[in-house]
C-alpha cells in the first residue's frame, strides 16, 4: 500500500515536472524573466496538484458507491483543491470573471479527460467481452 502511494505521488510529481518544464521553456523563448522564489512557488504548487491527482484515483478504488457518486465527489474535491492552490499562488486572480473563466476551462478539461477514460475503458470492456465469447465458443 505504501509503495503504491509513493508510486502514485512520484507519477504526479513527474507530470508536474513536465508541465513546469514546458512553462519554463515558453518563458525562456519569450524572454520572460522571473525570480527563483516565484518559480519555486509555482513549481511547488504544481507538484502539490500532481500529488493530489496521483492519489485521487483511490476514490475509484473501493467497491462501494456508484461511479456517478464517485465522479461527482472526485470533481468537487478536484475543483476545491485546484481553487485553493490557484487562488493562493495567483494562477487565478480574485475576480468573478477570472474565477468563472477558470471554472469553465476546468470543466472542459475535466470533461475531456473523463470522456477519454470512459471511451478507453468501454473499449477495454468490449475487447474483454469479445475474448471471453471466443473462449466460450459463442
Amino acid at each position: 500500500m505504501i509503495l503504491e502511494i509513493a508510486k502514485r505521488c512520484m507519477f504526479g510529481i513527474s507530470f508536474s515536472g513536465i508541465f513546469t518544464f514546458i512553462a519554463l521553456t515558453i518563458m525562456k523563448f519569450n524572454e520572460i524573466d522571473s525570480s527563483v522564489s516565484e518559480i519555486w512557488m509555482h513549481m511547488g504548487a504544481s507538484m502539490l496538484l500532481g500529488i493530489y491527482y496521483g492519489l485521487s484515483s483511490y476514490i475509484y478504488g473501493d467497491g462501494e458507491g456508484s461511479y456517478l457518486k464517485k465522479t461527482i465527489f472526485h470533481f468537487c474535491l478536484s475543483l476545491t483543491i485546484y481553487y485553493i492552490i490557484a487562488f493562493t499562488v495567483g494562477w487565478v486572480p480574485f475576480s468573478w470573471l477570472a474565477a468563472s473563466l477558470s471554472f469553465i476551462v476546468f470543466v472542459i478539461v475535466y470533461a475531456i479527460f473523463w470522456f477519454g477514460y470512459y471511451s478507453y475503458y468501454k473499449k477495454v470492456e468490449s475487447t474483454m467481452n469479445e475474448q471471453l465469447n471466443k473462449k466460450q465458443g459463442v
